[in-house]
């Protein structure tokens, strides 16, 4: 079994950055990409970002893209997105999740519990 967890989440203000992360432990599920989502409230969770495992392959949705920058360090089991130029409307929990690498939800086995971001205009 393989556990995501994140961490980092917090308030930060319009304009401002943070960076969350999500560490993997358990059963390693192999040499697969991860991928953040996010969830705003009364709204679906949506994608945010991929990676590969080599890191050779990132793909963003167009609302972070030059905001967002994903990265891993396999070593260590860890997924980071680093997000500047925070806006309101990225504020939602935010979920990792491991065993794919695409752009769809259904397509990936596991996932982390969600660590809140709240950016205040």
């Amino acid at each position: 079994q393989v556990q995501l967890v994140e961490s980092g989440g917090g308030l930060v203000q319009a304009g401002g950055s943070l960076r969350v992360s999500c560490a993997a432990s358990g059963r390693t599920f192999g040499r697969t990409g991860m991928a953040w989502f996010r969830q705003a409230p009364g709204k679906e969770r949506e994608f945010v970002a991929v990676i590969s495992w080599s890191s050779t392959f990132i793909y963003y949705t167009d609302s972070v893209r030059g905001r967002f920058t994903v990265s891993r360090d396999n070593s260590k089991n860890s997924l980071y997105l680093q997000m500047n130029s925070l806006k309101p409307e990225d504020t939602a929990v935010y979920f990792c999740a491991g065993g794919a690498l695409t752009q769809e939800e259904r397509d990936y086995n596991y996932w982390g519990q969600g660590t809140q971001v709240t950016v205040s205009s």
